[in-house]
């Protein structure tokens, strides 16, 4: 029987059941055997219980999306069964702990099978607590991962706690393979190979962990955060690791507060960085506009979720791109980036430190729930590769040498804010010789003393957004893929790329030649890199994750062109089958 392509095994069940501790045992030793791994959790919004489901698809390739239908389910209980099954495909696998309940007969639309986790684990090996690595040694018997890989994690996490527990897993994995290789002899439809990624050096990270790796290499030394699902897993990663480069993590009382401190930090020299979702957002836009109009770098990471308000906190949207790329008083100048796969994360949390600090402004780095708790294996980044841009500083001679004018900024002196061709003017630190000045709210002239002339003003305004214009014409490089001649094009941003790019493959095994580009940088729009684009093709589609278009309304208001929206809004994912079918549609009647 042929090996499959893919595969995609969800375990689904209560919070705390070991639903994400069976999912990442088997992803982390699926990787470590070769596989292209990718996958999707999706945790219950209650602070405690509820319905929690992990997703692993694998393959002997990279992968770009967490793959259209399931096909093993393996249900803890009847919650995860109630809530998953029509997501099981034709001919797919379900797998259930015939110890907590037994599901109704099915049409034959899938195979069933009770696997007795608790029985196993209970009665057999006298070891509750090792349901989940039973599981995990049951659904790698399916598609036949080496259980070497298994016991190697086993041996890393369990040893130090001595040798009773570590060969009870062990028992506990073994329990679990054989008793699939007893009941389930069918198996061989299920088996996928490992794929081949030479001497590669990979690694397994969540979005948002890689956000916080690219930080460290960037340079951040301060982070403020206020917890808020789902960006909480950057500041528990930078909690741990920052203090090892002599940085700092605080966790502020409120979203303003972290956002202030960031700022702060800033203004002493520090590379700063906060991190929230929408609702967070929201209340940082003041102080946003703070660091546009004081000209203080710093990066915001939105790690966006479902809805207004509390919304749906631990679904997908990619709803807050106004608000990102226009929500403010008067108006604010800010880049926002929006990384597309979990490599990425690392390499725009490099580019928005980068910008920050070159253009001296604020920075959103647009995550998303997908993204940001999706695991992948990704070749481990070369940090020797990656440029890091510091700050235009003063030199002593720039200064007005007058330490005694301090804080009141000395208009024959130091010119925080030159007028300069770039709009980029030199930034002192607190304490450096003739460096003073005031870091203000109030629109200012070169000096920093409050000025609200109307002159003034105009310099003022024109200068900031010379620099934002600068960004918009030396954009980071957009990601392409596709025919580059095709006539119909696709333009998407954040975590749809993934799903493009899979859906692009499958028209062109159907003899429909599509190309697509994800700018990396959203706003500003990067003219040289979207207009070329889509002067070339007769028919542009927008897909994303909300229900307004926010992209494509962006596109039309600066372009003057009309593209072709393409929502979802349900929380949920975007499949690679609906948009290959929007795809075929628009082609058809473009013909």
């Amino acid at each position: 029987m042929a090996e499959r392509d893919d595969l995609v095994i969800r375990v689904a069940g209560e919070a705390g059941e070991g639903v994400l501790s069976t999912g990442q045992l088997i992803t982390l030793a699926a990787a470590r055997a070769g596989y292209g791994v990718l996958t999707d959790s999706v945790p219950p919004a209650e602070i405690k219980g509820g319905h929690s489901l992990f997703q692993i698809r694998l393959a002997p390739r990279r992968l770009f999306s967490r793959g259209d239908v399931v096909d093993i389910l393996l249900a803890f209980n009847r919650e995860g069964y109630d809530r998953n099954i029509r997501e099981l495909r034709d001919g797919g696998l379900l797998l259930y702990d015939s110890g907590d309940f037994t599901p109704p007969e099915n049409d034959g639309r899938y195979q069933q099978h009770a696997l007795p986790l608790t029985d196993i684990a209970r009665k057999e090996l006298q070891f509750e607590l090792g349901k989940n690595v039973v599981a995990v040694g049951a659904i790698s018997a399916l598609f036949g991962l080496d259980p070497e890989y298994i016991r190697k994690l086993l041996h890393q996490r369990f040893a130090r706690k001595g040798d009773v527990v570590l060969n009870k897993n062990y028992q506990a994995l073994d329990a679990g393979i054989g008793y699939v290789e007893r009941n389930i002899p069918e198996r061989g439809a299920l088996q996928v190979k490992p794929g081949d990624f030479g001497n590669e050096a990979r690694i397994v990270v969540s979005g948002n962990q890689a956000i916080a790796m690219g930080s460290l290499v960037a340079g951040c030394r301060v982070y403020a955060g206020y917890p808020i699902t789902p960006a909480t897993d950057i500041m528990e990663f930078l909690a741990a690791e920052l203090p090892k480069v002599g940085g700092s993590v605080v966790q502020a009382e409120d979203e303003m507060s972290a956002l202030g401190m960031a700022i702060g930090s800033s203004y002493a020299g520090k590379k700063s960085m906060t991190a929230t979702s929408g609702p967070g957002v929201s209340l940082m836009v003041e102080l946003m506009g703070l660091s546009s109009m004081a000209e203080i770098p710093v990066v915001v990471v939105d790690a966006q979720r479902a809805g207004p308000s509390t919304g749906m906190p631990t679904r997908q949207e990619q709803g807050d791109l106004f608000l990102a790329a226009l929500g403010g008083h008067g108006e604010i100048q800010r880049i926002v980036l929006a990384p597309v796969s979990v490599a990425d994360c690392f390499t725009q949390a490099i580019n928005a430190f980068n910008l920050a600090e070159q253009y001296q402004m604020p920075v959103l780095l647009m995550g998303d729930t997908t993204l940001g708790v999706r695991t992948e294996s990704i070749p481990t980044p070369d940090v020797s590769a990656y440029e890091i841009v510091n700050r235009l500083g003063i030199t002593p001679h720039e200064g007005n040498g007058t330490n005694g004018a301090a804080g009141l900024g000395v208009e024959s002196g130091y010119k925080r804010y030159a007028l300069t061709e770039s709009g980029v003017s030199p930034m002192s630190a607190p304490g450096q010789d003739g460096g003073q000045y005031v870091a203000t709210g109030l629109e200012h002239n070169e000096s920093g003393r409050p000025r609200s002339d109307a002159a003034n003003h105009q310099q003022m305004t024109h200068k900031r957004f010379n620099k934002l214009e600068a960004a918009r014409e030396n954009a980071p490089a957009a990601h392409y893929y596709g025919d580059p001649t095709a006539d119909v094009g696709l333009v998407c941003w954040g975590s749809m790329w993934g799903v493009v790019v899979e859906a692009i493959d499958v028209l062109a095994q159907k003899g429909i030649k599509v190309a697509a580009m994800a700018p990396r940088m959203v706003w500003p729009l990067p003219d040289k890199q979207l207009q070329p684009f889509m002067q070339s093709k007769r028919v542009v589609l927008v897909p994303e994750m909300n229900y307004t278009g926010q992209l494509a309304q962006l596109m039309r208001a600066r372009y003057l062109r009309d593209v072709v929206s393409i929502t979802d809004y349900s929380g949920g994912v975007f499949t690679v089958a609906r948009l290959v079918q929007e795809i075929e549609g628009v082609h058809q009647h473009a013909r």
